[in-house]
C-alpha cells in the first residue's frame, strides 16, 4: 500500500460546495409558502438544511482526512449493523411511517433512516469482498453468487419497507461494482433478464406500483390522481424556458407540485432557473461524476478502485432517476435529487460518502 499522498481533488470539491449551496438556496425557493402554511415560519425548512449540511460537510472535512483503507476493517461489522436497523425499521410501533413506507426510525420530524446508510455500507463491503476475490470473478458459483446473495437480501428487506427507489439505487451502484471487478458480461446479461423479470413481478403485486408505470405511460388518464406529479412537473419545467420566470418567481411550489422541496425540486429548479440553470447544475454533477470515475480508473489499489466506482455509482444512479422522473422519461419513485433536495440522511450520508472519495482522490495518479 502506498502510503504517500497529495492534496483532494479541487474540481470534486469546487464542484461539491457548489450543487450544495444551490440545493439550499433551491430548498429555500421551493419550501418557503409550504413552510409559512404548516409551520408560520419560511425559513423552517431551509433553516433545518443548513443544519443537515453543515453536519455533513464537517463529516465530509472527517472522511477526507482518513486513510480510506481504514474502512476496509468496519466494512463487515458497518454491513451487519445496518442489516440489523433494516430489520428493526420493520417492526410496527419501531419504524416511523412516512410517503406510505416505513423506512425511518426516530421520534418526531428527527430520524434517519437505515436504507441510505445501508446503501454505503453494501459498497464498502463490496469493495473489500471483491478485492479480495478477484481470481473467482470469472466464476458465477464462486465470484458472483456471493455477493449478489448479500445484495438480494439487503434489497429484499428495503422492498418490504417498501421503499423500491432507494433499493434500486443500491443495486445501481452495487452492480456498477461488481462490473468493474471484472464479472463476465454474460453473467450480468442473463441477471438483468432476471431482474426485469423480477421488476414486472414487483410492479404486478402492488397496484400503487402498476398506477405509475400507467400514470407515466399517460398521465393524463388520471390527472388528478396517479398522473397528477407528473403532470405538475411539466407544467413546471415547460414555463421555465430557456432562462426561467426568475429565482423565487415559481408558481408550481403554491401548493400545485407536491413535494417541491423533496423529490421534484428538479422542477421548480428548471421553472425558476430555466433550461441554463437546470443544465448548469447537471454539468456540476458531470464534473463530479468524472473526476470521481477517474479516481477509480487510475487508483492502483483494487479495494480503493471499487470504493470510488460505487460511490460515484450511488450519485449517478440517483441523479439519472431523479431527473427522468421529473420531465417524465421513467415513472414515480420518490428518490430525491443528491445535495439539492431537502432531507436529513441523505444529504449528511452522501457528503461523508464524498469526504471517502475525496481521500480516495488523495492518492490517485
Amino acid at each position: 500500500m502506498v502510503k504517500s499522498r497529495s492534496a483532494p481533488d479541487i474540481w470534486m470539491i469546487a464542484a461539491t460546495i457548489a450543487i450544495l449551496a444551490i440545493g439550499v438556496v433551491m430548498v429555500y425557493s421551493s419550501s418557503a409558502v409550504a413552510a409559512f402554511h404548516d409551520y408560520g415560519d419560511k425559513f423552517y425548512y431551509v433553516k433545518r438544511q443548513l443544519l443537515f449540511a453543515a453536519m455533513g460537510v464537517a463529516a465530509m472535512f472527517v472522511t477526507m482526512n482518513v486513510d480510506y483503507w481504514r474502512w476496509r476493517k468496519w466494512s463487515l461489522p458497518g454491513l451487519i449493523v445496518c442489516f440489523a436497523l433494516l430489520v428493526v425499521v420493520l417492526v410496527p410501533g419501531v419504524g416511523v411511517v412516512r410517503g406510505g413506507a416505513r423506512s425511518w426510525l426516530g421520534v418526531g420530524s428527527f430520524g434517519i433512516q437505515p436504507s441510505e446508510f445501508m446503501k454505503l455500507a453494501m459498497i464498502l463491503f463490496l469493495a473489500r469482498f471483491l478485492a479480495e476475490r478477484q481470481d473467482r470473478m470469472h466464476s458465477f458459483t464462486q465470484g458472483l453468487l456471493p455477493p449478489l446473495a448479500i445484495l438480494g437480501a439487503a434489497f429484499g428487506l428495503i422492498m418490504l419497507q417498501p421503499d423500491l427507489g432507494t433499493g434500486a439505487v443500491m443495486i445501481g451502484a452495487s452492480l456498477l461494482v461488481i462490473f468493474v471487478a471484472g464479472a463476465r458480461l454474460v453473467h450480468l446479461g442473463g441477471l438483468a433478464l432476471i431482474g426485469a423479470a423480477g421488476l414486472v413481478g414487483l410492479i404486478a403485486a402492488a397496484p400503487y406500483r402498476l398506477q405509475r408505470i400507467t400514470a407515466f405511460l399517460d398521465p393524463w388518464q388520471d390527472p388528478l390522481g396517479a398522473g397528477y406529479q407528473a403532470i405538475q412537473s411539466l407544467y413546471a419545467i415547460g414555463p421555465g424556458g430557456l432562462v426561467g420566470l426568475g429565482l423565487g418567481m415559481s408558481r408550481q411550489k403554491y401548493n400545485y407540485l407536491p413535494e417541491p422541496q423533496t423529490d421534484f425540486i428538479f422542477s421548480i429548479l428548471a421553472e425558476e432557473l430555466g433550461f441554463i440553470g437546470g443544465s448548469l447544475l447537471l454539468l456540476l454533477f458531470l464534473i463530479l461524476i468524472w473526476r470521481g470515475m477517474r479516481c477509480a480508473i487510475t487508483l492502483s489499489d483494487p479495494f480503493g478502485s471499487f470504493l470510488a466506482a460505487g460511490i460515484v455509482g450511488i450519485l449517478g444512479v440517483q441523479v439519472l432517476i431523479n431527473v427522468g422522473v421529473v420531465i417524465g422519461l421513467l415513472p414515480v419513485t420518490g428518490i430525491t435529487l443528491p445535495l439539492v433536495s431537502y432531507g436529513g440522511s441523505s444529504l449528511t450520508l452522501l457528503l461523508t460518502a464524498l469526504g471517502i472519495l475525496l481521500n480516495l482522490s488523495r492518492y490517485s495518479r
